[in-house]
């Protein structure tokens, strides 16, 4: 990944781990629930919000931020 990129990446806190979820709409919002109500996330705000991703043609993504 390019420092470039990175940049984009609207995450205020390097430091923290990250989890990527990229793929269509659906399939991230559906992600994302099932973390959710698994009780792997306690609150769909960290979360940042859902942008398309810029590597791949047609797919969408959200950074979880731990």
């Amino acid at each position: 990944m390019t420092s470039e990129f990175n940049e984009l990446v609207p995450v205020p806190q390097p430091e923290k781990p990250q989890i990527w979820i990229i793929g269509t709409r659906e399939q991230v919002v559906h992600i994302m629930n099932e973390m959710y109500v698994k009780e792997m996330v306690q609150d769909r705000a960290r979360f940042t919000p859902i942008i398309p991703a810029p590597f791949a043609h047609g797919k969408v993504m959200t950074v979880l931020v731990r």
